[in-house]
């Protein structure tokens, strides 16, 4: 029989991310973004029955031949913790474990850039945290909040489906909920929240047009929100929460968004030169006067070009924050155009021809 736990204990010690197990398959990790075959033999359809037996939460287990999708958290104490993906392929159960360590990473262990630590310190606001799954949305978000925990005297709360990383009240006091579980979604979990006395609120991710209206709402009441969405570049942010509503609505969702937006931060994990570890990328946009003006009057492109010009210091594209890796020695000109929106501006950038304010991070 498998040893389902003490394999949970082996990997979580291996710096991996995620675990994928499925019927009739080597069990595979992912570790520096790579896919990796074990050397256990294939899993067969009695031991992923065993396994979800094991981490399936118990108030579900009656419902299982019912559930084709869900989300929920494992915990092996003392080890790790799990945010486990439950679902079917080709008519067999498949889970895919993402590793959430109990350690609350600072800013400095996942090289994160200076300007996060003055948005923690905003006092209301919406600061929006973007990507693609997997590039560490939530480990930047995490880092923030015990950012905002160690130095501040807030009431901080999260509303995530499941709950990953675990906070303990420092200067700081937390009202951790999970959807579906402390309360039974997004948008009536942000209408109750108003009302529970927060200073910050943390939404998982805006999935959609009630959950995207309740945080506006909530920034716009004088509150600190932060949250995350699946988009690849801080303008295409602003475009994707514009359009979820109906077009009649998105003349006043631009002119809530210039009120209230603080930032937009999108970012990419890369290798690193020494190929044994990842570093997080990033485009940052700051809401500006100016840029502020442009999101009222719907001139995106015009932002891009302000990115681009760096007249601000704390705002940076892409490109500009690749060159930045690789003049530090931190990873190499194949990973920088391999990860490039724009490779042909990117080359004009090693090349010496493109001209931008050079600036560390």
């Amino acid at each position: 029989m498998f040893d389902f736990e003490n394999f949970l204990k082996q990997i979580a010690q291996m710096d991996v991310s995620d675990i994928h197990l499925r019927v009739n398959e080597i069990p595979v990790v992912r570790k520096n973004g790579e896919i990796i075959k074990t050397n256990i033999p294939p899993l067969s359809r009695t031991d992923i029955d065993m396994i979800v037996d094991i981490v399936f939460p118990p108030d579900k287990k009656g419902q299982l031949d019912g559930i084709s999708d869900f989300d929920f958290l494992y915990e092996v104490p003392y080890v790790a913790r799990f945010r486990v993906n439950y679902a079917k392929s080709k008519q067999e159960p498949m889970l895919v474990f993402r590793i959430v360590p109990y350690e609350i990473p600072t800013f400095k262990d996942k090289n994160l850039p200076n300007v996060l630590q003055s948005l923690c310190e905003q006092q209301s606001g919406l600061v929006l945290i973007t990507g693609p799954t997997g590039c560490g949305k939530s480990t930047t978000l995490a880092s923030m909040l015990g950012y905002i925990n160690k130095n501040f005297a807030k009431h901080i709360i999260t509303l995530e489906d499941p709950i990953e990383f675990l906070h303990k009240n420092d200067k700081s006091i937390f009202s951790q909920r999970q959807i579906n579980s402390d309360t039974d979604d997004y948008p009536k979990a942000l209408k109750y929240a108003l009302r529970q006395d927060p200073d910050i609120i943390l939404i998982g991710e805006i999935r959609d047009r009630e959950t995207a209206r309740n945080a506006l709402s909530a920034a716009e009441t004088g509150h600190l929100v932060f949250s995350t969405l699946h988009t690849t570049d801080t303008v295409q942010t602003i475009n994707r929460i514009v359009n979820l509503f109906e077009p009649h609505e998105r003349e006043q969702v631009r002119e809530q968004l210039s009120d209230i937006l603080r930032a937009t931060i999108s970012q990419k994990l890369l290798k690193t030169v020494s190929n044994n570890s990842r570093v997080p990328a990033f485009e940052i946009l700051i809401v500006t006067p100016t840029i502020k003006d442009y999101i009222k009057k719907d001139n995106l492109e015009d932002i891009y070009t302000l990115i681009k010009e760096g007249k601000y210091s704390d705002m940076i594209t892409f490109n500009m924050y690749l060159y930045s890796l690789v003049k530090n020695n931190q990873i190499s000109k194949k990973t920088t155009h391999e990860a490039s929106e724009n490779d042909t501006e990117l080359l004009q950038m090693f090349k010496g021809t493109y001209h931008h304010t050079k600036r560390n991070y």
